[in-house]
């Protein structure tokens, strides 16, 4: 869940924390037994066994309601790149966090005794992590803290907003073509068109009329499709007079695996929500896979024969390399956009469209039969882009 550190007690007690108020004691008193592994020791009456959380996952981790960016070399220019600092002599997290909220700036960096405070630019991206044990050194106001060196800062994104991707409006004059922003449902279409109206400035528009995401914000949901008042259009359509309606496309690709489940959330519980156990084992959900599955693949397919201006986008690939990814897309949308807003957009990726994962299903809902079936849609699908000499699909869509 993100914390830093987790404390086992009496062979079957979990504790999580991001601090570690106790003193040391003999690791003799911590002398009971994991109730689940007998051969390892989990605590005792009233005592710890602690472990720290090196490996944990960037933007995963928080500390507070601060998110862990990562270890990150002192870049050249450190003045400009971050430009406001404070020498604290008692420094801890919380100070530095505190202080850059304070100063009203999206980026809290630690270094040593200096906090420093900014934004992503291109003078400080982000991109090039460094191994965490360079910023390892403990802080001199909090023992169980890192709080970085002088030449590697240890960054936190603290919960001021970074506004500098967040104005948005409807194109000034009407569009000269129409671009299709498509994908099979449950494949990040949503997602997309946030990270695409923050990178560009621009409302997108929709093929549907969904109330929901105008009152979240998606303003150009109320206009027509053909209105050219948006930088692109959300189409889960796949029939060739639908597609050929469009002048261009990006096409968001995602494992079908992931995107049925996504769709049969969405279903029944709505864009953020989630299907009742109920309906995982009643017979929704087979009838559902039966239906879907086919069409996962039928609308890449068409979308490929009939599709003018094609660009293919992973949504893997969205989430692993977000700034690239984003660059071609905006480049297909034809709009200029300076890399500091694309790095803005990074930092607030998430927006409000994104399920939690603590309701993840503790079973698999796929039976052999419907992977054997997904199994082949997969292989058509990856054939389908290799012959057009593109990339085919990512290796996790079929488990090995």
């Amino acid at each position: 869940r993100g914390y830093l550190y987790a404390g086992l007690e009496f062979g079957s007690e979990c504790y999580c924390g991001h601090k570690v108020q106790a003193s040391n004691v003999s690791e003799s008193e911590c002398n009971m037994e994991c109730k689940g592994e007998r051969s390892r020791t989990c605590g005792g009456a009233n005592r710890l066994s602690i472990y720290r959380l090196e490996l944990a996952q960037e933007s995963a981790r928080r500390y507070g309601s601060a998110i862990f960016r990562g270890c990150f070399r002192r870049p050249d220019n450190v003045s400009i790149a971050l430009p406001v600092s404070q020498r604290m002599l008692n420094m801890s997290v919380d100070q530095c966090v505190d202080f850059c909220t304070e100063k009203e700036y999206p980026l809290a960096a630690l270094a040593g005794t200096a906090c420093r405070c900014g934004f992503p630019t291109t003078l400080f991206t982000l991109h090039e992590r460094e191994d965490e044990q360079l910023c390892a050194q403990k802080c001199a106001g909090e023992e169980f803290e890192s709080c970085g060196t002088a030449e590697y800062l240890l960054v936190y994104q603290t919960q001021v907003q970074d506004n500098r991707c967040m104005d948005r409006r409807f194109l000034p004059t009407r569009a000269k073509q129409l671009v299709a922003l498509a994908s099979f449902p449950g494949a990040g279409n949503t997602w997309a068109r946030h990270l695409i109206e923050l990178a560009t400035g621009f409302y997108t528009g929709s093929y549907y009329f969904d109330g929901s995401l105008y009152n979240k914000g998606f303003k150009g949901e109320r206009d027509h499709w053909r209105s050219g008042r948006t930088i692109c259009i959300k189409t889960h359509e796949s029939g060739q007079k639908e597609i050929e309606s469009f002048d261009s496309a990006i096409l968001l690709i995602r494992n079908p695996y992931k995107a049925l489940m996504a769709e049969f959330n969405r279903k029944y519980g709505g864009h953020i929500g989630f299907a009742a156990h109920t309906h995982w084992k009643g017979k929704e959900w087979p009838e559902f896979v039966a239906n879907y599955a086919p069409w996962w693949a039928t609308h890449t397919l068409d979308w490929l024969r009939y599709g003018r201006r094609v660009l293919v986008v992973h949504f893997e690939d969205l989430k692993r390399d977000l700034f690239a990814q984003l660059q071609r897309m905006v480049r297909l949308l034809g709009t200029a956009t300076s890399e500091d807003r694309l790095l803005c957009v990074e930092g607030q990726k998430d927006g409000n469209f994104k399920r939690s994962g603590l309701r993840k299903l503790e079973y698999d809902p796929y039976t052999p039969e419907m992977r054997k079936m997904i199994s082949g849609y997969i292989k058509t699908v990856d054939a389908a882009l290799k012959l057009r000499n593109l990339s085919g699909v990512p290796d996790d869509y079929c488990p090995r």
